[in-house]
């Protein structure tokens, strides 16, 4: 089964999870926390607030070498959106993916899941820890602040 027809499939449809694929075609669910789902909204808005151009995808999935990845929030170019459009899961990494570590995240996984959405073309990743502190990766390793995203705040604040 692949990531498509994953997604087709009416048993899996309504499911409360995030599905994912591992290279071995395994699905994996994760459970995601109402907290999670704050950091995860916040975080959509404030990048499509202060990007004037490109789009915020919540639920993102692209292909890597180990199997379709899903990220919590992407933002992608007009450019990426214009050469790939609503393919699922996407074969490359939009120019920013966003993991919130949840609980059930080991700082491999995390690290690993960095590296795989590099790998794929991401120009940054960022990472949400549950107190709302983000950082900031890119191909030259931890980065003070979000170079294409300018003005994002290293700190999410929950209302």
């Amino acid at each position: 089964m692949n990531y498509s027809e994953l997604c087709a499939d009416p048993h899996l449809r309504d499911l409360p999870f995030k599905i994912e694929l591992n290279e071995h075609g395994t699905i994996l669910m994760t459970p995601a926390s109402n907290r999670h789902g704050r950091f995860q909204g916040r975080i959509t808005s404030l990048v499509e607030r202060i990007m004037e151009r490109g789009e915020a995808i919540c639920e993102c999935s692209v292909d890597t070498a180990k199997g379709t990845k899903v990220m919590d929030v992407a933002w992608a170019s007009p450019e990426f959106l214009a050469r790939h459009g609503d393919e699922t899961p996407y074969p490359v990494a939009p120019e920013v993916c966003v993991e919130i570590v949840s609980p059930t995240n080991s700082p491999a996984e995390i690290s690993e899941k960095r590296d795989l959405y590099l790998a794929r073309g991401a120009k940054e990743v960022w990472t949400c820890n549950d107190d709302g502190s983000l950082r900031f990766f890119s191909y030259e390793g931890e980065i003070p602040e979000s170079k294409i995203v300018a003005g994002m705040p290293s700190k999410i604040e929950l209302r």
